[in-house]
């Protein structure tokens, strides 16, 4: 029997006087499920994860995660939960060190606060499952190094390791490869492969080629409200989708 869903929205409703951003959205992620959001410009996805994440109250409807109705909890209270964000334009501190930001993050997630106002020589060692996660995400060697030396797609493969060090359970990610270059995104979407089936993944992405190699349910939004729900072959094959979005893209996948 499939497990139920980690994350759903039921019916969401944002407008901001009488322009409907959201509109009676739902759409759920599973564990292990990477669910891409995709649209053109201007459709609502972040006004949506905003909602998501506690950044934007919604007029209605509900947000649940874990079967649990998460509506009134902080952007804090939803991260402790296990819910994590990776923005659009990378949010690091240019002169903390890649484990510095690891060793912040597992303190943010433990609600340990006081603990901020340790010297930094008390912290400056990494747990062996950090250690791990920059395995993981290719940045063990750059242990060491300020964010300010990083590029942009290591800040990307960072911002990733932050979200895996605070123990999330599900992975909202704001156009993962945005900016980077053939090479790079390449790596991030092997890296995306690798995490998609140990944890739940909602991908807002404008890349099609990306959406339509790593996803398992595609979602597509317009004007607010979502057209279209299904696998990469139902979207595809979707003339409603294809009409008001994708168009002659489809051509050439």
């Amino acid at each position: 029997m499939r497990q139920g869903p980690i994350l759903e929205t039921v019916e969401l409703i944002k407008s901001f006087g009488a322009l409907m951003v959201t509109d009676r959205v739902s759409l759920s992620v599973y564990p292990g499920e990477l669910h891409a959001l995709i649209g053109p410009n201007g459709a609502g996805k972040s006004t949506l994860i905003n909602q998501i994440t506690g950044e934007l109250d919604v007029n209605s409807g509900s947000v649940l995660f874990e079967n649990q109705v998460i509506n009134p909890l902080t952007v804090a209270a939803r991260s402790r939960l296990g819910i994590s964000r990776a923005y659009q334009v990378p949010q690091l501190f240019g002169s903390m060190t890649v484990a510095g930001h690891l060793i912040l993050a597992e303190i943010a997630s433990k609600n340990q606060g006081f603990k901020m106002w340790q010297k930094c020589a008390d912290l400056l060692d990494l747990s062996a499952s950090q250690k791990n996660i920059l395995q993981q995400v290719g940045l063990l060697h750059m242990a060491s190094k300020p964010t300010s030396s990083l590029a942009h797609g290591e800040k990307r493969q960072l911002e990733l390791a932050i979200s895996l060090s605070c123990k999330a359970k599900l992975l909202i990610l704001d156009e993962p490869l945005a900016g980077l270059g053939p090479t790079e995104s390449e790596q991030m979407i092997e890296l995306l492969r690798s995490l998609k089936t140990h944890y739940g993944i909602l991908l807002v992405e404008h890349d099609m080629d990306a959406v339509f190699s790593l996803a398992d349910r595609v979602s597509v939004l317009v004007n607010g409200a979502v057209i279209a729900s299904g696998t990469v072959q139902e979207i595809k094959n979707d003339p409603l989708v294809k009409s008001a979005y994708l168009g002659d893209e489809l051509e050439v996948h």
